[in-house]
């Protein structure tokens, strides 16, 4: 395989050999402490390389000085401290076989004044970014000096502390600014002409070799075109055939397009689902034609299959799989034994681009201390009959569940009620640009396929159905329900319908204008919304909160803001429905102004009511009393991925009686998952059921 694959052909830059052509980019992955790469960082990335990658950069964004402060979690390599972090991060990675280098950077304008020191951004000109919202001081000669004398110090600190080699950011960061005529209107020697545009960055790399010599890799991040006024193709290719011949940099780590706003940083930089897959790999190999050195890029290559197409057709040298790492590390391990149909297919879900940093499905991904993403066996070596277990429910909570009790060593059976598994995932698919999050379904199943799990659909379980398999385990996964009943400050709630009535595909025929209330800021709400507009009617959205989608991903916002105002989805915020009444076929929604108090109606065909879920947990209750934990979850031990305690210790509470305690004596124990718990989202369903499966 290794012969033919073009995965799999080593790849030399200077002294150093890379094993294979996958590596991950440098990110924000936000798991710094006091801006160090310390024990969670370095799980995160070991992951990766014990996967198998030959490259694992990291740091992305790391701040060379103090006018360049961390806005989204980055690392701080402006003083020696750093070293004995990358020495022991250095250890860790060379240990598997990969490389690891570090991003090293100077936001400029792109920093905040708010920001750690609390000092002015600077930049080339007095601009302010969008993004970050600051306002920039001039860069004097001082300042230039400054920078670059701070860029050369950081080169060596990663040299020193073992790196294989830094790589710059430029693009809308402060070498990028320098360039773009859009944010250099300077009238000195650094600006103007091209050349002059180039000069902070040419003197930059410059000082950083004279630092570290020439045998240290020293690559660049750079947009090969920047639409809207930014840096042109023309411009890309000039500077780095100059670079080129000077010798001053090893590779070319190339994308598309600029970050300084919500919307460039969306379509640009962090495309999700909404966008097509690898939408920038043409102008990628536009620029590696016109180059002499080698070129990486990684913009939404999610799949193995469009990854080996780039390096075969010759259009890149080294294929950047970054956030198809963060869903699934092992992903070179599982293709070299023959499992690639079982690698965890990334959606382009961009939880990982939030505060949270988390992967929408693989819950241990940022968790590696303490949840593993290679499941251990319970019982490795017995020739015992495999204890039972039995999961309710096949959705998110439960699938997973099943799937990590199956790799545990359990005999697992799982019930579901409905005719296919995926739980809320099918309906959450039909908004119409979010197809992929059934990816995470088909997944699922499959494991579960490849795991022997038995599963029963069409089959709502009763518990004499769990109580005849004889279970050590029970794992409730059940779901919920749509809120849609009528409460005191509600009323009228059985005249409206639910976001799963429409997504189900209930008949909409004659349906001409509709009101979507949604409660929670999630997908539902303003996807149901977009499904009816999609489909021609007229739609206004009434949210309680100040804005809508409130719960989104930033770049998910940014999609769904797009396709209202080009759907002419009308929105309405800081209103709460407070009642519908029915009008032969008109439907009268009530609603109150939060802010003022100030009551209104709305006369529409329909109206869909988006207020979560209830918990569907009436087969939990009913298994209580013969549960030996009393269907009790320790969240102590949960949060901590730590075996759930005896009864002793689950009742040991004030308020528990003694012979309350001695009572107990049921064969199984039994614990709730996801939904049947409350009303939540897909990673935490997924995280619910890993950390407490996996120590079962």
């Amino acid at each position: 395989m290794a012969a033919s694959d073009p995965l799999f052909q080593p790849l030399t830059l200077g002294s150093l050999r890379l094993k294979n052509r996958i590596m991950s980019t440098s990110h924000a992955i936000a798991y710094q402490d006091d801006g160090k790469p310390k024990s969670r960082y370095q799980a995160y990335h070991e992951a990766k390389a014990r996967g198998g990658l030959a490259l694992t950069m990291f740091g992305g964004s790391s701040n060379v000085d103090i006018d360049s402060a961390s806005v989204f979690g980055q690392l701080y390599v402006g003083n020696d401290d750093i070293i004995p972090y990358f020495s022991s991060f250095a250890q860790r990675i060379h240990a598997h076989g990969a490389a690891l280098m570090c991003q090293i950077t100077h936001l400029g304008r792109r920093s905040a004044d708010r920001g750690d020191w609390w000092l002015p951004t600077i930049g080339p000109s007095r601009t302010r970014e969008r993004l970050h919202r600051a306002f920039c001081k001039e860069m004097d000669q001082h300042d230039i000096v400054r920078v670059q004398r701070a860029y050369a110090d950081a080169a060596w600190r990663a040299q020193a502390g073992g790196l294989d080699g830094i790589e710059l950011m430029a693009g809308s960061h402060l070498p990028g600014q320098f360039l773009s005529p859009h944010t250099n209107q300077r009238h000195d020697h650094y600006g103007g002409a091209l050349q002059n545009r180039m000069r902070f960055l040419c003197e930059t790399l410059t000082r950083i070799r004279e630092r570290v010599g020439a045998g240290f890799l020293v690559g660049l991040r750079l947009p090969c075109e920047e639409p809207d006024g930014g840096i042109g193709l023309d411009d890309s290719l000039q500077l780095a055939q100059q670079l080129c011949e000077a010798g001053l940099v090893d590779f070319f780590n190339v994308y598309f397009g600029r970050m300084d706003a919500e919307h460039t940083l969306a379509d640009n930089h962090l495309p999700g689902m909404a966008s097509a897959p690898s939408p920038f790999l043409d102008a990628a190999a536009r620029f590696k034609q016109a180059v002499a050195r080698p070129v990486f890029h990684a913009t939404r290559i999610a799949d193995i299959a469009t990854a080996r197409y780039a390096l075969r057709e010759g259009f890149i040298d080294m294929v950047g799989m970054t956030r198809a790492h963060i869903a699934d590390p092992d992903i070179v391990a599982k293709i070299q034994r023959g499992d690639e149909h079982r690698i965890r297919p990334c959606v382009g879900g961009t939880l990982c681009s939030t505060d949270f940093r988390a992967c929408l499905h693989n819950a241990a991904t940022g968790n590696e201390r303490s949840l593993s993403h290679r499941i251990a066996a319970r019982f490795p070596e017995t020739t015992d009959p495999a204890p039972i277990a039995v999961v309710i429910g096949g959705g998110p909570a439960g699938m997973e569940a099943a799937r990590v009790l199956a790799q545990r060593g359990y005999s697992v059976t799982l019930f579901e009620a409905q005719g296919e598994l995926g739980g809320q995932l099918p309906l959450a698919a039909r908004v119409p640009w979010r197809r992929d999050l059934l990816g995470i379904s088909q997944w699922l199943e499959g494991e579960l396929a490849a795991l022997g799990v038995t599963v029963h659909l069409h089959h709502y379980a009763e518990p004499e159905d769990v109580l005849a398999l004889h279970p050590e385990v029970v794992i409730v996964a059940s779901g919920g329900l749509p809120d849609v009943e009528s409460t005191d400050t509600v009323t009228g709630l059985e005249h409206g319908l639910s976001s799963w009535d429409v997504l189900a595909g209930n008949s909409l025929s004659g349906v001409k204008t509709a009101l979507v209330f949604d409660e929670t800021g999630r997908h539902a709400g303003s996807g149901v919304a977009d499904y009816l507009a999609q489909s021609g009617i007229e739609v206004e959205l009434v949210s309680v909160d100040g804005t809508f989608g409130k719960e989104l991903t930033e770049t998910d916002s940014v999609v769904q803001r797009r396709r209202f105002a080009q759907l002419g989805v009308r929105v309405s915020l800081d209103q709460e429905l407070i009642g519908i009444e029915r009008n032969g076929s008109e439907r009268i929604a009530r609603l109150r102004h939060l802010l003022t108090g100030a009551v209104s109606e709305r006369r529409v065909d329909i109206v869909v009511v988006e207020r979560g879920t209830t918990p569907l947990d009436g087969l939990y209750h009913a298994l209580v009393p013969g549960a030996s934990n009393q269907g009790v979850t320790d969240l102590h031990a949960l949060v901590e991925a730590s075996s759930q305690p005896d009864i002793s210790t689950v009742f040991d509470v004030p308020t528990a009686s003694e012979q309350h305690r001695e009572s107990v004596h049921g064969t199984y124990r039994l614990y709730r998952c996801g939904d049947a718990l409350s009303s939540r989202g897909i990673h935490e369903a997924i995280r619910d059921s890993l950390r407490l499966c996996s120590a079962l």
